[in-house]
C-alpha cells in the first residue's frame, strides 16, 4: 500500500472532512472499510491508518507490552483508549470526533500527507510545521541514507539502484 501525497482540504461545521480522492482510490483497493484514527504520540497531527495497517502497529506495540508490568499495561492502556474506528461515507467523508480534532488543533483547514501506509493529517494553519527546511532535509537525508538499513528492512540504495 502507498498513500503518498500531500493534499489540502476542508472540514465542515460537524467535522466531517473528504477523504482526498488519490486515498480513497488507494483505500478501496485495498479493501479497507474502517479506518483507525488517533492523536499522534509525538506531534499535534492526527494519524488515519487502514486497518490492515493498524493491525501491524498494534502487533509491535503489543510485542514490547509484559502485561505483567503496571507501567507497560498504563502505557497500553492509554495507547488504545486514543483509537476511534471511522468508516467513510458514500461520500467519501469522514467524521473527525471533537475531541480528536481539538486534541491535534485542527479546525477547518486539514492538510493530508501521506506517509506510506498511513496518513498525517495536519492543521493547515499549525505552528508547529511538518516539514524541516530544504537545506537540513538535504543534510539529513545524506546522513540517513548512509547508515545501514534498520534490522529487517531491505537496503534502500539497492531498491532505488537495482529496481
Amino acid at each position: 500500500m502507498r498513500l503518498l501525497g500531500n493534499i489540502e482540504a476542508k472540514t465542515d461545521s460537524k467535522g466531517r472532512v473528504f477523504l482526498p480522492a488519490a486515498f480513497r482510490k488507494v483505500l478501496q483497493g485495498e479493501d479497507a472499510e474502517s479506518l483507525v484514527l488517533r492523536k499522534d504520540v509525538y506531534q499535534d497531527c492526527l494519524t488515519l491508518y487502514p486497518q490492515s495497517s493498524w493491525n501491524m502497529v498494534m502487533d509491535g506495540v503489543r510485542s514490547r507490552i509484559n502485561r505483567w508490568n503496571p507501567r507497560h499495561l498504563q502505557i497500553y492502556r492509554q495507547f488504545l483508549s486514543d483509537v476511534e474506528i471511522v468508516y467513510p461515507d458514500s461520500s467519501g467523508r469522514i467524521l473527525i470526533p471533537k475531541r480528536l480534532l481539538e486534541a491535534a488543533g485542527l479546525e477547518q483547514g486539514i492538510r493530508f500527507i501521506g506517509m506510506g501506509d498511513y496518513i498525517e493529517m495536519w492543521s493547515s494553519a499549525a505552528t508547529s510545521h511538518p516539514f524541516i527546511e530544504q537545506d537540513d532535509f538535504m543534510q539529513e537525508m545524506e546522513k540517513l541514507m548512509a547508515d545501514p538499513p534498520v534490522s529487517g528492512e531491505t537496503d534502500p540504495n539497492k531498491e532505488i539502484l537495482h529496481g
